[in-house]
């Protein structure tokens, strides 16, 4: 029987078309430009080169956003993208001054940042009436590091935070004694350490319970258009899964190689904390935990980014995707 022919007669036009006959949606996916080839786009990367995508039956176009991760939003409530990842407090205060902005599934839960230190502070007590480098009040990097430090003993009036936006620029402010201690991510923490600079935590030790990135749209536009949504949240979750999966572990250390140009020792050090449970970096299919959610809302009305006592997770987050891809 002629194949069109028997999928007419069998009533499954509709999946398999999505399938057989490749990707009937397109989805503008937006992200910062100067982290499209870094380790947060990892989730993106694999679901592209594996092709979850297209088996999905949707075919998803990067759009690169210059300017910092707080553009995203904009682009987003511009319409000049469906769909696209942003750090979670800058969807957080954008929904707060009236965004239709909502979080649709996880992104990275808990990456690994280093607290790197000049070489003369020997413990987080010499840190005391010392200048740190950090990123913006509100954002999850510093609301992390800020965890960190009052984890092993220091508040916020222990020393002095000076906001520094970007790993490259904070290793600027330590190597020139501006900074006694920064937040760095990987692979550059490494770098730091070969130069001579000691690591004295990771962001993990004071929890790994928190939601750095998540993916979001429109709430309106992802009402309209619901299967595509689901859809590419069923991909995602694709590539979750192969991250997860140990087995995988030579083809993601290859894949962080070559988009990093780092050795295989380096690329295989960056990921071995991603298939570490107690990590947390990663969700397992995408899901949003709503208690990490508030745990981030909750940080951020203690360094008095957003107002006390902070809204739930509800506000900011619309499970029915991840629900109806049989996620969560």
């Amino acid at each position: 029987m002629n194949y069109r022919v028997a999928c007419i007669l069998g009533g499954l036009c509709a999946s398999i078309s999505q399938t057989a006959y490749g990707a009937d949606i397109t989805l503008r996916y937006g992200q910062n430009a100067a982290g499209v080839s870094g380790l947060s786009s990892l989730p993106f990367s694999v679901a592209e080169r594996k092709g979850f995508f297209p088996r999905e039956g949707v075919n998803v176009v990067m759009v690169p956003i210059p300017g910092g991760t707080d553009r995203i939003v904009a682009a987003l409530d511009n319409g000049d993208i469906d769909v696209g990842k942003n750090a979670t407090p800058y969807l957080i205060q954008a929904v707060l001054k009236g965004s239709d902005a909502v979080a649709i599934a996880s992104q990275t839960t808990n990456p690994t940042y280093s607290l790197i230190v000049r070489p003369e502070i020997k413990s987080f007590a010499d840190l005391k009436g010392k200048v740190l480098g950090l990123s913006t009040p509100g954002d999850t990097i510093t609301l992390s590091a800020v965890r960190l430090l009052g984890a092993k003993g220091l508040k916020a009036s222990d020393y002095h935070a000076k906001v520094v936006v970007g790993t490259p620029a904070r290793f600027d402010c330590l190597k020139s004694s501006e900074c006694a201690a920064v937040l760095m991510g990987q692979p550059e923490d490494l770098e730091a350490i070969k130069q001579g600079f000691p690591r004295l935590g990771f962001t993990h030790e004071a929890g790994s319970d928190l939601i750095f990135n998540v993916d979001m749209t429109r709430r309106a536009w992802g009402e309209r258009n619901k299967d595509a949504v689901v859809r590419f949240v069923r991909a995602m979750a694709s590539a979750y899964e192969l991250l997860n999966d140990a087995k995988n572990r030579d083809e993601v250390t290859t894949m962080i190689k070559e988009s990093g140009k780092l050795s295989d020792d380096v690329a295989r050090e960056i990921f071995a904390p991603y298939l570490d449970p107690a990590k947390n970096v990663l969700p397992r299919r995408g899901e949003i935990s709503l208690a990490a959610f508030n745990r981030v809302l909750a940080l951020m009305s203690e360094v008095g980014a957003i107002p006390t006592p902070p809204p739930t997770a509800e506000k900011f987050v619309d499970l029915q995707y991840l629900r109806a891809a049989g996620i969560q």
